[in-house]
């Protein structure tokens, strides 16, 4: 494998020729996906990765040091990894921050997306999230990063029941380092005038939201983005945080592989 590829891993299967590719969000890893890889394989070509910097691809940082962290460049990371691997259209499945990457995209190479299901996703920063990017902004060089993850980690993922979806963030975001941290924080600061184009322009490839009901930053303004996108539907968790993947792996599975068969028709 080229020493510029993401990290990745292929589960082929014997006889469908469809792919599922999974994008993991800011501080995680393509481990976040062990509850879905099981359903996945059996039935469809899956590609796991690891965005540069994350789980098994932060030894590649070095290879990226002169490319500018920008959301197109870290989209054409996973677009690469697809051209290594002959894979022409897919389908994507992401979960927080992978949900924009996937979205740009399919702005940026729409010919390799097939449909998207979009878990936990970020679509607008609210008061509370353009709160705490500021404030993480503000102490970034100042406070280790683990601390500010942490935080950022309780205030999206507050109850009880979403413990082990925190533990497991903070978990996957030790494997960064300070300074791969504060680009990857940095990037979040684009979140909002990316996110409002996508907003103002609707596109034709079909798009399924997950979303849980108590994910309390973002659910809201994935409801406006449904109301104005014809070719997007939402599903809603009950007793579910941000990363519904972990939390409710088997309503999760349900709508997302419905929603691909769907399209496969």
């Amino acid at each position: 494998m080229s020493t510029d590829i993401l990290f990745h891993t292929i589960f082929p299967h014997e006889t469908s020729q469809t792919w599922v590719v999974f994008v993991h969000g800011a501080g995680g890893s393509s481990a976040i996906w062990f509850r879905q890889l099981k359903a996945y394989k059996k039935e469809y070509n899956v590609l796991l990765l690891d965005l540069r910097g994350h789980g098994k691809s932060n030894n590649l940082v070095q290879n990226f040091v002169d490319n500018n962290y920008s959301f197109n460049n870290v989209s054409k990371d996973i677009i690469d990894v697809l051209d290594h691997n002959n894979i022409t259209s897919a389908h994507f499945v992401g979960i927080s921050l992978g949900t924009i990457l996937i979205r740009n995209i399919a702005e940026i190479a729409p010919q390799y997306v097939s449909s998207m299901v979009l878990g936990g996703a970020v679509t607008r920063f609210n008061t509370r999230s353009n709160t705490l990017v500021y404030l993480g902004n503000t102490f970034k060089h100042f406070l280790p990063y683990m601390w500010l993850y942490r935080l950022f980690a309780f205030i999206m993922m507050p109850k009880k029941r979403h413990k082990e979806s925190r533990l497991l963030f903070v978990r996957e975001a030790k494997r960064l380092c300070q300074k791969e941290f504060i680009k990857w924080f940095k990037l979040a600061m684009d979140v909002n005038p990316l996110m409002q184009y996508f907003k103002e322009k609707d596109i034709d490839i079909p798009i399924l939201y997950i979303m849980g009901k108590e994910d309390h930053m973002f659910l809201g303004p994935v409801k406006e983005m449904v109301k104005r996108h014809k070719n997007s539907v939402l599903q809603t968790i009950h007793h579910c945080g941000h990363v519904c993947n972990v939390e409710r792996p088997d309503l999760f599975n349900q709508h997302s592989l419905a929603f691909i068969a769907q399209q496969n028709r």
